[in-house]
């Protein structure tokens, strides 16, 4: 097993470029560097200087490598078709200028899954040709960083989108060649959707070629589940604990990926609020700690 250790930006409570509420990228590249860490992520797309001769120059004076970069976008509305595509076609460009690898797509939240996430057995599924519609849309993503810009691109299953739950994960993987897309396996949304990250990267090695490392308080994670809260006012509640505080078998997961010979990435995700109370350089520090701790960086 060879797995490099990197940050992304939502560990600073980035979510969207234009939050008021965001500290400065250079800030997010300072702590990233002193906690530790190789690797940075892009974060939402205008977090970070689309300009290569800006961010650049930035990442090389701090010695980061830019991983990659998540396409947070509502796959499921195909009246935002056009955004999504243009998002996509500018986030490929982003990356490609400073040869990261990694496209992460992720269905954003929707209104009508919101009040469902992590609770399978409620939530609305996507039928029919809403459905043939939604999987198009991914293949195109998936088509376009692959075969026009070379990158490693991704599914990713996140809490109250339309490719939440584990079934919705592997109907996606079905419907897309492996050849155009694989799986960025995040453990914490796992575990807030319900299924075990361990057991589903047993199941499909072959197409898991990036790992979010997250894990989740078990507390925070059951009311948000029984009294509705929302996604966002989960993780500022304190949803996403520094890794080894939660549910996570990280040693397991350890075990899992040494036998499968896993090489590449792994990015710590915390998110949170971005005006929390708790030292985000400090939780950075123990999260890589934890992970160095554990023979996992």
């Amino acid at each position: 097993m060879q797995l490099s250790i990197g940050n992304a930006p939502c560990s600073w409570g980035v979510e969207f470029a234009d939050d008021p509420r965001n500290p400065s990228w250079t800030h997010v590249l300072d702590e990233a560097r002193a906690a530790g860490y190789t690797g940075i992520e892009l974060g939402p797309l205008g977090f970070m200087p689309e300009d290569p001769a800006i961010l650049g120059p930035a990442l090389a004076e701090r010695n980061l490598t830019l991983i990659g970069g998540v396409l947070f976008r509502p796959f499921h509305d195909p009246a935002q078709w056009a955004q999504v595509r243009d998002a996509a076609t500018r986030t490929c460009r982003a990356l490609t200028a400073h040869d990261a690898k990694r496209l992460v797509l992720i269905d954003s939240i929707s209104p009508r899954r919101a009040p469902t996430a992590g609770r399978g057995s409620e939530a609305e599924r996507l039928k029919g040709r809403e459905r043939a519609g939604f999987l198009d849309r991914i293949k195109s993503v998936a088509k376009l960083g692959a075969e026009e810009f070379g990158l490693e691109v991704t599914m990713h299953a996140h809490a109250a989108g339309f490719v939440e739950f584990e079934d919705e994960l592997e109907d996606v993987l079905n419907a897309v060649e492996p050849g155009l897309l694989g799986v960025c396996l995040d453990t914490g949304h796992c575990e807030y959707a319900g299924f075990d990250p361990v057991a589903f990267y047993s199941r499909h090695s072959d197409r898991v070629s990036y790992l979010h490392f997250k894990d989740i308080d078990p507390k925070v994670r059951r009311r948000a589940i029984d009294e509705r809260i929302g996604f966002y006012d989960a993780c500022a509640a304190g949803l996403f604990c520094n890794l080894g505080e939660g549910v996570v078998d990280f040693l397991a997961l350890k075990t899992a990926l040494s036998s499968a010979g896993f090489s590449g990435w792994g990015t710590v995700e915390q998110d949170r609020d971005p005006t929390g109370v708790r030292s985000t350089l400090a939780d950075a520090k123990a999260n890589l700690q934890y992970l160095q701790k554990i023979g996992l960086a």
